[in-house]
């Protein structure tokens, strides 16, 4: 490692899947917009989506971001190197057993590279290690809120603090938080289905997030500041909000191709959205993991059709057979609605005058998507921390309304079908013109400023950024002063 005058280094290592290497990368963005030296460390087969992320970064800052690659050893079965490739719960899982597999080639890239600091996947527990045996402070990024974050810490203590209502048993509360937190029995993962694998990497990932230097949240602390506050009083562990990390992309148009190729020609989309009205069009999309079976697809469908909404909808079933007859001919052909199969250009697509709502999945980097492009929500979890972070968005920022999702999904053949017409009543609920539908944009558009405001300088993300980098700075001399002794 050089010396103390040298720009500071850090190494990033996201986990292989979008919802994870996107923020990651848009962080290492913004760090390298404040000087610091950014290596994001991959595996070949994901280094095309990595360079695309970079891409959408201003000329003045490329050189600050390199990509680094390890290889997953012969050894190893992986059917692929990335999560979103996989069809099934029980692949993925598989798939993240297989990634300690990289723990010797990461120890060959840290001796390699020297930075000054990792920050690592959670579910890259193993880092911990490795990082404090070459002396490198090593940070978690954990990819979901704060509130995510002090659930689980409650959740998984010793005798859960749950209660349930009295004349409601299904229903429990989080006891312990700074709010009121109501969750149905079967919108909480059940411990005794988890696997014993996924047991143990949880325990792991508890033990390591103890011994590391601290951890990383893509969040803004005016979003969720009482659970930014418990979460590190309750823990005792430092803790940075640095985010929305894609605020980054704002003002370059090659956003359009931020983690992948785009499954359309971006003028095409912007053209057709330039045709409608302001904040008429809904957007709709469920993440890079999940696939709904045709019975749901279908009555999605029929509610879309039905409504009086303009939409956009992302859908990942390649085939149309669940498409009603006449369907693409009615409503894509007649202008109604348009269906991406594939990649969508998300941030493009949300910040668009035309689009007025966005009905998702509640993973946590749609949620800030959102929120920064100003957009109330129709909320329709499945499974991780999404019913946690549903809460978050229509209880208590009461910028979304629910589908009416409540089962935690194991197995996506199992999960309940939601009809057409409950569907089309909540988006017209959200996109409609009355006192309910004003008062939830009035608050997401005043979200979307303070979002944005949180990145300025002087804002509460960028004077979490600089304090971090402040420490590191220190440490990184600190070090470099005993070594010359």
């Amino acid at each position: 490692m050089g010396s103390a005058s040298e720009e500071l280094h850090i190494l990033f290592f996201p986990l292989l899947a979008p919802g994870h290497m996107i923020p990651m990368v848009d962080m290492a963005k913004l760090f390298a917009a404040r000087g610091v030296k950014a290596t994001i460390l991959t595996t070949p087969a994901n280094a095309a989506a990595v360079q695309s992320t970079i891409k959408c970064t201003d000329d003045s800052l490329r050189h600050r971001i390199t990509v680094a690659l390890l290889h997953f050893p012969s050894s190893a079965a992986v059917d692929g190197e990335n999560m979103s490739c996989l069809p099934t719960q029980a692949a993925r899982q598989n798939f993240l057993g297989s990634l300690a597999s990289l723990r010797q080639p990461f120890d060959q890239v840290l001796r390699e590279h020297r930075p000054d600091c990792v920050v690592a996947d959670m579910f890259y527990p193993w880092t911990l290690s490795l990082a404090k045996e070459l002396g490198i402070p090593l940070l978690f990024f954990h990819g979901m809120s704060f509130l995510t974050l002090c659930i689980d810490h409650g959740m998984h203590r010793p005798n859960s603090p749950l209660e349930s209502l009295p004349d409601d048993p299904e229903t429990v509360i989080v006891l312990g938080l700074p709010h009121r937190i109501e969750l149905k029995r079967s919108q909480i993962p059940d411990l005794a289905k988890v696997s014993s694998f996924l047991s143990d990497l949880f325990r792991q990932l508890g033990e390591a997030e103890m011994g590391c230097s601290g951890v990383l949240v893509n969040s803004f602390y005016e979003l969720e500041r009482d659970f930014a506050d418990h979460y590190k009083k309750v823990t005792g562990r430092k803790a940075w909000h640095v985010g929305p990390v894609s605020l980054c992309n704002k003002d370059f148009d090659e956003k359009s191709s931020r983690g992948d190729t785009a499954c359309i020609d971006c003028a095409h989309c912007l053209s057709w959205l330039d045709g409608k009205p302001p904040s008429s069009v809904l957007y709709i999309c469920f993440g890079s993991l999940f696939q709904f079976s045709p019975a749901q697809l279908r009555e999605m469908a029929l509610a879309f059709e039905a409504s009086d909404t303009p939409f956009i909808w992302v859908v990942r079933n390649k085939s149309s057979e669940w498409l009603p007859e006449g369907y693409e001919e009615r409503v894509v052909g007649g202008g109604k609605g348009m269906i991406l199969r594939g990649w969508a250009p998300q941030i493009l697509i949300l910040n668009h005058p035309a689009v007025g709502g966005f009905l998702t999945h509640c993973g946590w980097n749609s949620c800030l998507e959102a929120v920064s492009s100003g957009l109330p929500m129709v909320t329709w979890p499945l499974f991780a921390d999404q019913f946690y972070n549903e809460t978050l968005i229509v209880d208590m920022l009461k910028v979304g309304i629910v589908v009416g999702a409540t089962e935690y999904v194991v197995e996506e053949g199992e999960i309940r079908v939601v009809k057409w017409d409950v569907i089309r009543r909540v988006v017209s609920r959200v996109m409609g013109g009355g006192k309910e539908a004003e008062g939830m944009r009035k608050r997401a558009r005043e979200l979307g400023e303070r979002a944005r405001r949180a990145l300025e300088v002087g804002g509460s993300s960028y004077v979490a950024m600089g304090e971090l980098i402040k420490e590191l700075n220190e440490a990184k001399a600190a070090r470099e002063k005993n070594r010359s002794r």
